[in-house]
């Protein structure tokens, strides 16, 4: 057989083994950001500030308060993503973070990795317009951790 052949059969092969998604759209994904940061995040800073800490003004001398409050967040988020595949946020709308080629949750260490490339890439602005050129809907920190956001149904 000749080297063509396999290799388009290959080709065949590899499409037809992939499931099919519908990717989340971008309006859905911020506003699940959204809901996670009211569900996740305000609480979090609620009992920095006013249980650990004795109230806004101390919190807001403390740089390390903001910093710990973040780290919990990311901590939290990573764990429900690599648990579940959806924080509460994105379950809402119904969406989920999944690996590129397997379509299974994400582990616990790449889910903290995603969360850290969407700090640097929310704090450039540049990665978050990726999403506007792409089929697929990927913002820089899903290229670089190789995740979709997808709807929750398959086709």
């Amino acid at each position: 057989m000749r080297f063509r052949n396999i290799k388009n059969r290959q080709k065949k092969e590899d499409i037809k083994e992939r499931p099919r998604y519908i990717y989340a759209t971008y309006s859905s994904r911020v506003k699940a950001f959204i809901t996670d940061m009211f569900m996740i995040y305000a609480p979090i800073l609620y009992i920095i500030t006013y249980v650990v800490m004795n109230g806004k003004e101390e919190f807001q001398s403390s740089q390390l308060a903001p910093f710990a409050g973040v780290i919990l967040y990311g901590l939290i988020y990573a764990l429900l993503l690599s648990k579940f595949g959806q924080t509460p946020g994105k379950k809402a709308y119904e969406i989920k973070v999944l690996d590129d080629r397997s379509g299974e949750n994400i582990g616990f260490f790449r889910a903290i990795l995603r969360f850290f490339l969407f700090l640097v890439t929310a704090s450039t602005i540049l990665g978050l317009f990726i999403p506007f050129y792409r089929r697929d809907k990927k913002a820089l920190h899903d290229i670089i951790c190789k995740t979709i956001v997808v709807q929750k149904k398959k086709i």
